[in-house]
């Protein structure tokens, strides 16, 4: 996602605009433009009024029509932005009387700021009409009062002029433009990126309560059969230590709970957060399943290779996930837990030889969750009744072998 202004090399990326373009003189001078129009605007014609007056005053044409020519001219520069085009054909309606009476004026400049404020506030259209007019006054003053000593160069400073103000309007215009643009952008990279953060912590809770699912169902699970299995042979061999299982198994629950929930700590502290299993403490998991009463077996064929910290993840939370079903669903008394290798494929498969019928009616969210860990790594899942008989867990992942890995 891009920002308003990229500092690639000077600084971070920001959704602000530069100092240079806020602060200093040019930044006050552009807050008051902004904020205060109408007051700006009377101080420039109050400026260019005192300048014309001084210049009448030492001129031949000085009399009281001319002070009044020059200051209805000038008084247009104050409401120039109101209705600019409007404002415009005022001031050369003024300035046609001016040339009928027969005196040139200083204050004339302010056809050239009223044309500037066409351009930078009107359409193009507007704008090359308005100077058009213009360059046809220009015409008339050459001929008749030659400013420059002659007509040509009269007509060539004064269509200059023309020319300037234009063009000075028409690029104020063009950048007004272009930063309207820059400040809607980064009011939608703002948006995006609120929505962004929005997405990224709404996967995070899915994954995090997934993973609590995974945890919380399979360790209680063992702790609830082990707990039955104490109350059974406590009668019959007082000397197994059968609750001892029952501690171990909840023990390991606290700390995989922990674990998980350390991620959402707002301190500064930092937690013990022990790393997420894999491949290698599936003999922890099958030796916790096994003190239940399940027989599991476990085998791994093919060639092993590198899968990625990911990968290992989704392969124990599968097996747990369907060992955990197994031992809750299926009245099983056998499982066999077969782990195939072939490059880049992984094969994940959990059968059992419970009831088929059992386990299917207790499905639950937990078989969702090992659907969506298996489409992580463009695989597939499939559930369901063996053919000889029991429940069959079988997931088929697909992995790059060029992934951070860690060794199975």
């Amino acid at each position: 996602m891009g920002t308003m202004t990229e500092y690639t090399s000077r600084g971070p990326t920001s959704l602000q605009p530069p100092e240079d373009i806020t602060g200093g003189l040019f930044g006050w001078g552009r807050t008051m433009v902004r904020s205060y129009p109408l007051a700006t605007d009377a101080m420039l014609a109050a400026a260019l009024l005192g300048l014309s007056t001084f210049w009448l005053v030492g001129s031949p044409f000085v009399d009281v029509r001319a002070a009044v020519v020059q200051t209805a001219l000038i008084a247009t520069v104050a409401v120039r932005r109101r209705q600019p085009s409007i404002v415009f054909l005022v001031a050369s309606a003024i300035a046609f009387a001016q040339w009928l009476l027969g005196f040139p004026l200083l204050g004339d400049g302010a056809l050239l700021i009223g044309l500037y404020t066409v351009a930078a506030h009107e359409p193009r259209i507007r704008a090359l009409a308005a100077a058009g007019l213009l360059e046809a006054g220009v015409i008339m003053a050459a001929v008749k009062w030659e400013p420059a000593g002659s007509v040509t160069h009269s007509l060539l400073f004064l269509t200059a002029t023309v020319i300037a103000a234009l063009f000075t309007g028409l690029t104020v215009a063009s950048g007004s433009r272009y930063l309207a643009w820059m400040d809607e952008r980064a009011r939608r990279l703002a948006v995006e990126r609120d929505q962004q953060a929005t997405i990224a912590t709404a996967a995070e809770r899915t994954r995090i309560a997934r993973e609590l699912h995974d945890i919380v169902s399979h360790s209680l699970s063992v702790v609830i059969t082990l707990a039955d299995a104490a109350a059974v042979v406590s009668r019959s061999d007082p000397d197994r230590e059968v609750m001892a299982e029952v501690s171990q198994a909840g023990r390991q629950a606290l700390t995989d709970m922990r674990a998980m929930l350390g991620v959402l700590r707002t301190d500064d502290r930092p937690a013990d957060l022990a790393p997420q299993p894999g491949v290698p403490e599936l003999s922890v998991l099958l030796d916790r399943v096994r003190a239940t009463g399940l027989a599991v077996d476990f085998a791994v064929a093919g060639v092993p290779f590198p899968i990625g910290a990911t990968a290992g993840l989704t392969v124990y939370r599968i097996v747990q996930e369907a060992l955990t079903n197994t031992i809750r669903h299926a009245g099983a008394g056998h499982a066999r837990v077969t782990i195939r290798y072939d490059a880049p494929l992984v094969e994940v498969r959990v059968a059992d030889d419970g009831t088929a019928a059992a386990d299917g009616e207790h499905r639950g969210h937990g078989i969702d969750g090992m659907r969506e860990r298996a489409a992580l790594h463009q695989g597939t899942l499939s559930v369901g009744p063996a053919g000889a008989g029991g429940w069959l867990v079988e997931a088929v992942l697909r992995l790059d072998s060029r992934a951070p890995a860690v060794a199975p």
